[in-house]
């Protein structure tokens, strides 16, 4: 949830009264200037420690660059020693949870080495302005814990909500072994693709929810409202095996009769995992995509030996030892 306006008031008006003089802030060792506005009691972060935080961005004329509140969330990062003094790792040991500062970056150190890269709204002289709010110090311990704890819940959840889809909608799908469910929707009898044979497939790809993140297939794409601007709707060109795709497509392909319909409930081990992708899918996503093998072209492949019914002679087996630096896991 966005925070309110509000709540952004005391965090500007600091800004207005404490920021008026630049020579009334206190100076880093790498040449930082920053404001504490607050002096809440308490433990001051300290190396390793993983922060939360909230801030706004902006240049010397108050435009912002970038604000977590707008965003809708906040960043988390583990305090390291400094590297430079863009990374704010000197300021951050300087506060507590709750505080909020004030810091002002030398764009010239910033650029320094690299004044191509300078953009025409950091003059030379100019500061980079970031407006700090503490909101939660933890262990890395204690950090990595309630990570893993926030994902278990995910997964859990996903896994619930798959089988909720499935059975509200009486799927008749296939899981294979992998955890992918399928049911084909047109059948088809001709040739199955392989590993490293190309196919050109049709496709819609939507959350369990029922949001459509992306569309070879105009129709549903508009239906959707879907915005792709110069996308050419047109069955996609994927080389199975290799890797071009999510695992849940390279499998199920492999599954499907050229000229077949199906579609994929594909979990997020075999989709975008932890991640997610973007700003559509979430991590954790379990993906739905209707999807039509559109054609097969297939790769030469090696001949597969025909059975003779002639057992060949045994071979003397032959046992190595492998040494201990070659030992693979």
């Amino acid at each position: 949830m966005k925070k309110p306006i509000y709540f952004l008031l005391p965090l500007f008006a600091a800004f207005a009264l404490g920021a008026h003089a630049q020579s009334e802030m206190k100076h880093t060792p790498n040449g930082a200037l920053y404001q504490i506005f607050t002096g809440n009691a308490g433990d001051k972060i300290k190396q390793n420690d993983v922060i939360t935080f909230n801030f706004i961005q902006k240049t010397d004329k108050d435009s912002i660059l970038f604000s977590t509140y707008k965003a809708g969330r906040p960043v988390q990062a583990q305090i390291q020693p400094s590297q430079n003094v863009g990374d704010l790792m000197e300021v951050f040991p300087l506060l507590a949870a709750k505080d909020s500062a004030l810091v002002k970056v030398p764009t010239d150190s910033v650029f320094k080495g690299h004044e191509e890269a300078r953009p025409p709204f950091f003059p030379k002289g100019s500061y980079l302005t970031f407006i700090l709010k503490i909101e939660k110090v933890q262990s890395l311990t204690d950090a990595i814990a309630e990570k893993t704890a926030a994902a278990q819940k995910l997964k859990d959840g996903e896994v619930a909500a798959a089988n909720s889809y499935v059975a509200a909608n009486k799927i008749n799908a296939v899981t294979t072994v992998s955890g992918l469910k399928y049911f084909v929707t047109t059948p088809s009898i001709k040739r199955k693709p392989l590993a490293g044979d190309t196919v050109l497939v049709n496709y819609t790809g939507k959350l369990l929810g029922g949001k459509v993140f992306d569309s070879s297939v105009e129709a549903d794409a508009k239906s959707a409202g879907l915005e792709q601007p110069g996308r050419k709707y047109e069955p996609i060109s994927v080389v199975l095996g290799q890797g071009q795709v999510i695992p849940g497509w390279d499998e199920g392909l492999l599954l499907l009769n050229e000229g077949s319909k199906a579609t994929f409930i594909i979990p997020p081990s075999l989709a975008y995992g932890e991640k997610g992708a973007g700003q559509d899918i979430p991590p954790y996503s379990t993906l739905l995509f209707n999807v039509e093998l559109v054609k097969v072209k297939p790769t030469k492949h090696a001949p597969v030996a025909k059975k003779t019914g002639i057992k060949s002679p045994a071979k003397k087996r032959v046992y190595r030892k492998t040494p201990a630096s070659k030992k693979t896991n």
